[in-house]
């Protein structure tokens, strides 16, 4: 950092990230498991790529992204949910970064299930 205007920049890009944690009653909700066992599988990277992606596509009105505690199913981890409002909830298991795009994409834009990634397809 060598400018009063970097850091600013830097100031902005943090606040446009925590603004997308705020609730939003009429939103979807992108819920990131980060109880101790989901942190240690890793869901803060998926967190943050969550936040990234979103953001990226202009999409911060309509979705917000959050953490939770223990969802309950430690194996899984990395563990995401997702509620879309009039929508059934649907949760996403041993999510990866280089997953979420395709979550976005599908899911979220487009309304489609990723089922492969779903806790219904591992458990088969």
């Amino acid at each position: 950092m060598k400018s009063l205007a970097e850091l600013q920049a830097i100031r902005d890009r943090a606040k446009a990230q925590l603004d997308l944690r705020k609730e939003n009653p009429n939103a979807a909700r992108v819920l990131v498991g980060m109880a101790t066992c989901g942190i240690a599988a890793g869901a803060r990277p998926v967190l943050n790529a969550f936040t990234e992606e979103i953001t990226k596509r202009g999409m911060t009105d309509s979705i917000t992204v959050t953490q939770t505690g223990c969802i309950g199913i430690c194996q899984y981890e990395p563990v995401v949910e997702i509620e879309v409002p009039g929508e059934e909830k649907v949760t996403y298991v041993k999510v990866a970064p280089e997953m979420v795009p395709r979550i976005v994409n599908d899911h979220l834009v487009n309304h489609n299930v990723v089922t492969e990634y779903t806790i219904g397809a591992i458990k088969k």
